[in-house]
Formats: structure tokens, sequence, C-alpha cells
């Protein structure tokens, strides 16, 4: 796993390696500034970014969010200090986890494994959501498709569905691609 460690402070990121190396993970690479760090985050394409900042400020957190691509893998983010508003912030910006204190080296593992997990588990559930939002919005297309037929052949809702399910079957298409074509074809003859 590439590990990105986002830590200005020299000493810490040397704790911060040493750890991540007891735990197995070697292949780590430290940014001291956060400036341009989108640029080298693309370039570097880590599994996982872990983020020190002693006193984030919310405009901090987002850029630095921003930047690692927190809605597309782990990050986990230690603050020195922090409230309820930089808290609602950082689950806001997508961050996997937020942790308060010092990444000691007994902290680190157990903070990118739960990092890890809650992103799994995140991303599941916005591809789960993503799922349900493009069959409802297939749902509505073929409901206007048999509206349609339903009013211009005289039949019933059941029968509407049989002939755009028939129409798909015989032209090797799938039921919504022939409710979107009606749709697109009534468009055209209005």
């Amino acid at each position: 796993m590439k590990i990105a460690v986002v830590e200005p402070d020299r000493d810490r990121a040397i704790q911060i390696i040493d750890a991540l190396r007891d735990d197995g993970w070697t292949d780590v690479t430290v940014f001291a500034e956060t400036t341009s760090l989108a640029r080298r985050l693309a370039e570097l394409e880590p599994d996982l970014v872990l983020i020190d900042l002693t006193n984030p400020s919310r405009d901090s957190l987002e850029q630095v969010s921003a930047a690692s691509d927190a809605k597309g893998r782990p990050v986990a983010m230690f603050v020195d200090t922090s409230d309820e508003e930089m808290t609602t912030a950082a689950m806001a910006a997508g961050l996997s986890a937020y942790v308060v204190g010092s990444p000691t080296p007994d902290r680190i593992k157990p903070v990118l494994r739960t990092a890890i997990a809650r992103f799994k588990l995140m991303r599941q559930m916005r591809n789960e959501l993503d799922a349900a939002k493009q069959a409802l919005a297939e749902r509505k297309t073929i409901d206007r498709a048999k509206g349609m037929l339903m009013r211009a052949r005289n039949v019933t809702e059941e029968e509407a569905y049989g002939l755009l399910r028939r129409t798909a079957m015989d032209q090797n298409r799938k039921v919504i691609d022939v409710a979107q074509a009606l749709l697109t074809a009534a468009a055209l003859l209005k």
C-alpha cells in the first residue's frame, strides 16, 4: 500500500514513518508542505493519505481534503485541537478518520485500519445510492414511455410494458433503451 504523509514537523514525520514501517507499511512518501499538494498527490497516486495538522482552519481542512481526494481514497487526519464545527466540516469533507491528538506510534495502525474500513463502507454506500438513483431515473423514463403508449394505443399499463419489453427483446436491447428512444422520437415529432 502506497501511503502519503502530510507532516510539516520533521521529527513527527520521522516518528510516523517509523511507526508505519514497524507495521509493515514501507512505501511511504512525506510531504512537509501543503502547497501544490493536489498536484504532488496526483503524481504519487497514493492508496492512503495521513495528514497531521497542528491547528487546522476550516479553509485548510477543505483545501487538504480536496487536494488529497478524500472521496477517492482513505484519508486520516490527526489534529491537536478541534471543536464540533471542525469535526462536522471534516466529515462533510469526506475524511475517513478525524482524530484529535498526536499520531503516536500505538495509534497510527488502528486509525489507518479504521480509515480504510470506513472509506470502503462509504464507497459502497455511495455506489448503492448511485445505483438506486439510476434505477429510479430509469423507472421514471419507462413509466413516461408506458404512459405515452397507453394514450397513443389505448392500452393498459401492463400491455404498454409488454410492448416495450417485446420490442426490447426483438431488438436485443434493454427496456430502458427502448423507452428512451420512444421518448426521444416523440419529442422530435412534436
